[in-house]
């Protein structure tokens, strides 16, 4: 029972009990609401005692707003001469006071029923509410405050579901920017459908150890393919001195020729081709090695074209590839997220889209979601082999002073003041913007990360994992720091190491298949 109600049943209960000849003869006046009847006495109490109608209407008021604002409901319209829709329709009803009485003559069936919001009692019919022989005390309702009652009614209820709304609309987007990519991170690892990892990284700083002091195991049975990553395009080093060195040692090495700005799978598609193309060309299958968006984009031609590459493969090393996603790239594009209040995300669009006439997709196919919806529907086959490298970077002062080679300059001879054209070292701050990054993701996500890609999210699924505890950026791989201790190897020795030990794996694994097939 509504506290309306009960306060109405404790006035008739004492009228009751003071006037009992006043209660025969009365025009009954029928309210259903939860049982109770109140025999024709609230318009009559309420009109002889304005006090109590003032004190009735603002307490109607205010329970109403209260509800509108914190219920689950919304107020329905009631069709005219139409029974109640449900349990939701309820009515609200207006007692005249002394100074309305003789000042109004509107009855009941002229204000139009759709107009009626019903909000305090249950109510079954409209006709319920006006009969014939109840006229004497209703049609001194004031029909125009009954209507304005009503909208202010329906309006304190929109607002307050509007309010309610709009402030839960609020606390999520506000969640949704403190969480960011924290929920995403490393799923991988915890997605039950994935096969588990092995580590490497004994073998590997092995295998590291030996070719700095000149041992090299490559075989040039094989063709090595270096797959780069975004922005290669105008990276006029990228895996240039990893080539050399291998041509030196007389192996077969190219470098893939792809957009790096394009998609996963358009990049995949044309990766397959070079692949054809290298195996018909030399009738020697390929090594694959990618770093950061390269590796996704090999791994992906292997999962999308397996059947045309399985006999033309001979492996795949993914180093510092965002095989899961990478937080940098939500984080940009997400909405609610950082992008969206420095308009980040549109200074992305605009250099990727605009300068350097990319696809966004290049980024987008980063993402977690996007990552998630790729690798439900394509997974690395189980018979290739895998190799998954993944560094963390230096958040120390001193790191954030560090300057990379990533291209030369050549003056002309008539500039150049020996009168012969010189090669001077074009040299970026990458290093001290890789520790930003990853001091950023360190205290936002409690990750560890090599400034673009976390350490988690770089471990494939099934793969043979190289975590060294030498502290590497992401540019590292391509552009070594000037200031770097070369005794711990460089970076065309650690893609050696690599692709050396992918090879032993390889090894290893056709061993197993052969002794199941026999």
């Amino acid at each position: 029972m509504s506290f309306i109600a009960r306060v109405w049943q404790k006035l008739v209960s004492m009228v009751r009990a003071s006037n009992p000849q006043h209660l025969e003869s009365s025009t009954p006046l029928v309210v259903q609401g939860e049982g109770l009847t109140n025999d024709g006495l609230i318009p009559q109490i309420f009109s002889s005692m304005p006090a109590l109608n003032d004190a009735a209407s603002y307490l109607a008021q205010t329970t109403t707003y209260l509800t509108g604002c914190f219920s689950d409901y919304s107020v329905e319209h009631s069709p005219r001469g139409s029974g109640a829709s449900g349990p939701s329709a309820q009515e609200l009803v207006e007692f005249p006071s002394a100074e309305t009485d003789a000042s109004s003559s509107t009855e009941i069936d002229h204000i139009p029923s759709n107009r009626i919001h019903l909000t305090s009692v249950e109510s079954s019919n409209t006709s319920t509410f006006a009969r014939p022989h109840m006229q004497d005390e209703i049609t001194s309702t004031s029909g125009g405050v009954l209507l304005q009652n009503s909208s202010a009614l329906v309006e304190s209820n929109r607002t307050g579901q509007s309010g309610i709304s709009m402030f839960q609309s609020l606390i999520d987007r506000a969640r949704r920017t403190v969480r960011g990519s924290a929920d995403d991170i490393g799923w991988l690892q915890r997605d039950p459908g994935m096969p588990p990892v092995e580590d490497g990284t004994d073998r590997f700083l092995e295998i590291l150890d030996n070719i700095k002091h000149g041992v090299h195991k490559l075989p040039n049975s094989v063709v090595y393919l270096l797959v780069p990553g975004l922005f290669s395009n105008h990276g006029p080093l990228y895996f240039v001195n990893t080539k050399v060195s291998f041509s030196k040692m007389g192996l077969a090495c190219h470098i893939a020729k792809i957009h790096s700005e394009a998609s996963v799978e358009k990049n995949a598609r044309e990766l397959k081709e070079y692949i054809e193309e290298i195996y018909w060309g030399s009738q020697k299958r390929v090594m694959l090695l990618g770093h950061s968006k390269g590796g996704v984009d090999a791994a992906a031609a292997l999962s999308l074209y397996w059947s045309d590459l399985k006999d033309k493969v001979a492996g795949l090393a993914l180093a510092q590839s965002p095989y899961g996603g990478t937080p940098i790239a939500s984080d940009l594009l997400r909405e609610g997220q950082l992008g969206d209040y420095v308009n980040l995300r549109k200074l992305t669009e605009i250099l990727i889209c605009k300068v350097i006439k990319g696809d966004m997709r290049a980024l987008e196919d980063l993402t977690y979601e996007r990552r998630r919806e790729f690798l439900k529907e394509h997974h690395l086959p189980n018979e290739v082999p895998v190799v998954s490298f993944r560094t963390e970077a230096g958040i120390s002062p001193a790191v954030l002073a560090t300057l990379s080679h990533v291209a030369h300059a050549e003056f002309p001879p008539l500039v150049a003041p020996t009168g012969e054209s010189t090669k001077l070292p074009v040299v970026m701050p990458l290093g001290a913007a890789m520790a930003a990054c990853a001091q950023l993701t360190q205290v936002r996500y409690g990750e560890k990360s090599d400034g673009l890609v976390t350490c988690r999210d770089a471990e494939v699924p099934g793969s043979v994992v190289v975590r060294p505890k030498r502290k590497l950026d992401h540019a590292w791989m391509v552009y070594s720091s000037l200031n770097d201790d070369l005794s711990e190897g460089d970076a065309s020795q650690v893609c050696e190491a690599l692709l050396t030990l992918l090879v032993e794996i390889g090894q290893k694994k056709m061993h197993e298949f052969a002794m199941k097939d026999e």
